[in-house]
């Protein structure tokens, strides 16, 4: 019998998973990163720990390396279990491995529900944290990669087209799980993009407020980095 045999989503793996990612996520890069250059992000413009508001405080390098470590957190705790399913996939049959393949997916979206709720209510930062957007991508990218660049796709032109950041995160956020459902991905992993798409929008309840009324600030540069 191959390792992929036994692979399933039984409650061991899944327990795993959700605590692995709920850790994974709630590590505070951009807080972290903040407070090594001397400011309480929390207390710095929109308030967030997330790579727009440390791009928007602290300048483009801090802001870029936030975006970067916040998303590697969602790809590592929506990734780890198909790192498994490659590791053994010469030793499958194509059965085992196509069951595999979904027992691991699954269990990889209940590692970035966690991640996401970690990172947006962090436990080493008193349960205060981001909207989430850059580690529900890093995660998407492993599990739906093909869905996950046409919604960078659909945040590239709308960020563009009307350079807001919490209009082009909404935009790209109700991409996937209508691009999900195109592409015939597993129920479960739409349900995700589908719940994803709500968590986005709820934590961009005040931007939308805004948006509403003609308040939003429009993407701007911020401070010049330090050499």
């Amino acid at each position: 019998m191959s390792p992929l045999a036994a692979f399933s989503p039984s409650s061991a793996p899944l327990l795993g998973a959700a605590v692995a990612g709920y850790l994974l996520g709630a590590l505070p890069f951009g807080y972290w990163i903040a407070r090594s250059k001397g400011v309480n992000i929390f207390e710095h413009g929109s308030k967030s720990p997330g790579a727009t508001n440390v791009r928007r405080v602290l300048g483009k390098q801090a802001g870029n390396r936030v975006f970067f470590l916040d998303a590697c957190k969602g790809a590592a705790a929506g990734g780890w279990p198909l790192l498994l399913i490659w590791k053994d996939a010469p030793y499958a049959s194509p059965e085992e491995l196509s069951q595999a393949w979904v027992a691991a997916k699954l269990i990889g979206v209940v590692g970035l529900i966690f991640a996401m709720l970690g990172h947006s209510f962090s436990c080493f930062t008193h349960f205060k944290g981001g909207k989430g957007v850059a580690t529900g991508a890093g995660g998407f990218v492993v599990l739906m990669p093909l869905v996950t660049l046409i919604a960078a796709a659909v945040w590239a032109l709308t960020f563009f087209a009307s350079r807001y950041v919490s209009l082009a995160s909404i935009f790209s956020a109700v991409t996937m799980p209508v691009g999900a459902w195109l592409f015939g991905e597993p129920k479960f992993l739409i349900a995700m993009a589908a719940l994803v798409m709500v968590f986005v929008i709820l934590r961009h309840r005040a931007n939308i407020a805004r948006l509403a009324h003609g308040t939003e600030s429009k993407w701007s540069k911020g401070p010049k980095d330090s050499p």
